[in-house]
């Protein structure tokens, strides 16, 4: 894709000049992090990474995306669902993988005394690159979907009008124009209404549970202020915070400082380090309360990468959607090539491969937050030290997805605007809600376009290596 910017990335001194003007209209429409120095205050701020200019982005591929977002709402459902599947699929990697055993745990825990919430709330987000095809033409593949604590949908409703002022000041107003509208927080926060109405008391509150430390807190006010406009109340409270104050009632209503949740809004819990044991016993106390969680410990367990994985083997889709031959389609058609690394033959031909050409995969291990991917030499050597090892269980591997690699002017607080060869993840963000057996709600609201230059393998805009952009689409 020839980029529409080429010749104003030569200029230096416009650069400079445009770049000042981005910023401070970032600033102005609340594109804001917490300082890596001061992570608990928001006396001083700066601008989230960003793009000086959008990326382009096949208009059919960005169809393709939304098209198949429903069908992921449905499918992270049936998952959540299915506990057999979730045991059988699930059963090498909790014998590997503490992490997720411990989650796991919980699952089973929650099963035996019963599940007492009847509102299931699914708020996530289907992240895709573009496969450069052999024809040269893109291609949408997913590379996860990420079903707690998915991020950005705040900021992401503020970048646009970063992108339309840059293309403004350039006097190309017509360009200005094609930047799409993208509101994720009032989709999130719709769900999250959905859901607290559902519960069905109008004196309970929403909780989310926060880290201490949060710098991303003005992506998640956006959310708040959406729930807040509609008379719905958020407290904020750490695990930390629940295990001291929170209990259940002899049905099981969750209280925190005396008040009633109806909806419990992760925005913590999903790596291990956020977990002390006293972290867990909390995150237990949750999962057995009705109170509606975002997501429930099923929902997380669906989203793992071994998950994704046994769902690319043929006919599983068919036994989790039955039915529904068009939407399997539309999901099988988004799958990159995913391999079980379980011990056995169909584990040991994946190694060999990977062995063979390491460029053409990455080495995935059940973790979220960015940064943890395996590539090149790196994956080699720890395939080498795993081979023989049962703890190769815990790992999944990928087809290495290869974009087509553009350039675009990277703007980071503290550093000089820099043009890149870069590379983009497309999110879009969907929604839905379930009473009991019936589905209420599944929608898609929006998307979350990050960049990153070609040398940055992992990692996310929390990460400190992708910055936010919105799509341009052509």
């Amino acid at each position: 894709m020839a980029t529409n910017w080429g010749s104003l990335l030569q200029n230096e001194q416009q650069l400079e000049e445009l770049a000042r003007q981005a910023v401070d209209r970032a600033l102005a429409e609340g594109v804001l992090l917490r300082t890596s120095q001061e992570p608990t205050s928001s006396e001083v701020v700066s601008y989230a990474p960003f793009t000086l200019f959008p990326s382009l982005v096949p208009s059919a591929l960005l169809e393709q995306a939304y098209a198949v977002q429903m069908d992921f709402n449905l499918l992270v459902d049936a998952v959540s669902q299915n506990a057999a599947f979730l045991e059988q699929t699930l059963s090498s990697t909790i014998k590997q993988d503490d992490f997720t055993a411990r989650l796991f745990d919980i699952h089973k825990q929650v099963l035996k005394e019963g599940i007492a919430q009847t509102v299931f709330l699914g708020l996530n987000r289907s992240d895709y690159m573009f496969q450069r095809s052999t024809d040269g033409s893109p291609a949408l593949k997913q590379i996860e979907i990420n079903t707690i604590s998915a991020s950005f949908g705040g900021l992401a409703s503020r970048t646009p009008a970063v992108h339309r002022h840059v293309l403004s000041v350039l006097s190309k107003t017509k360009e200005a124009g094609k930047i799409l509208s993208n509101n994720p927080s009032k989709g999130l926060a719709l769900g999250i209404a959905k859901a607290w109405e559902l519960y069905g008391s109008t004196n309970a509150l929403v909780l989310l549970i926060a880290q201490e430390k949060e710098r991303n807190i003005f992506d998640q006010r956006a959310i708040e202020n959406e729930l807040l406009a509609r008379n719905i109340h958020v407290i904020r409270r750490t695990f930390e915070d629940i295990s001291e104050k929170g209990s259940l009632d002899q049905d099981r209503r969750l209280f925190v400082d005396g008040q009633e949740i109806a909806v419990v809004y992760f925005r913590d819990g999903y790596m291990p380090r956020q977990y002390s044991l006293q972290n867990w016993e909390a995150r237990l106390l949750l999962e057995r309360s009705c109170a509606a969680k975002c997501p429930d410990i099923a929902t997380q367990l669906a989203g793992t990468k071994k998950v994704q994985q046994e769902l690319s083997r043929p006919g599983m889709l068919e036994m989790l959607l039955p039915g529904q031959p068009e939407a399997v389609a539309r999901l099988r058609a988004t799958f990159a090539g995913l391999y079980s690394l379980d011990m056995g033959e169909e584990g040991d031909q994946a190694i060999a491969k990977a062995l063979a050409a390491p460029s053409r995969f990455v080495l995935k291990p059940q973790r979220e937050g960015g940064g943890n991917n395996l590539y090149g030499e790196e994956m080699v050597q720890a395939l080498k030290q795993l081979k023989d090892s049962e703890e190769r269980a815990s790992y999944i591997l990928m087809e290495k997805i290869e974009p087509e690699p553009f350039e675009n002017c990277l703007l980071r607080p503290g550093s000089p605007a820099q043009v890149v060869q870069c590379i983009s993840e497309l999110g879009i963000f969907g929604v839905y809600v379930r009473q009991e057996k019936t589905l209420v709600m599944n929608k898609h609201v929006g998307h979350l376009l990050r960049t990153k230059a070609i040398e940055h393998a992992d990692g996310g805009v929390a990460a400190g290596v992708a910055v936010l952009d919105n799509p341009y689409p052509v």
